[in-house]
């Protein structure tokens, strides 16, 4: 398994909650972004720099968690 690095962590707001962002550099260059819902339910995102992968992370985070809302939902009247 190849060793990251954290390099930066934020939140963002999304859909009216604070959703932390960790970043890490890997040993080849690259940077994953990852949010943390549980051990089994993360959201990554990778790319090649710390501002595309943060860029990608907050377009797509939004996707996401609206996405689970939605199933949650439909879960719900089931």
């Amino acid at each position: 398994m190849e060793k990251e690095v954290l390099v930066h962590s934020c939140r963002l707001h999304v859909s009216g909650a604070d959703y932390e962002v960790q970043v890490f550099s890997r040993p080849d260059g690259s940077h994953v972004a990852k949010t943390v819902f549980s051990r089994d339910d993360i959201i990554i995102h990778d790319g090649f720099s710390l501002n595309e992968v943060l860029d990608k992370h907050r377009r797509l985070l939004p996707l996401a968690i609206n996405s689970r809302m939605i199933l949650q939902e439909l879960r719900g009247r089931a």
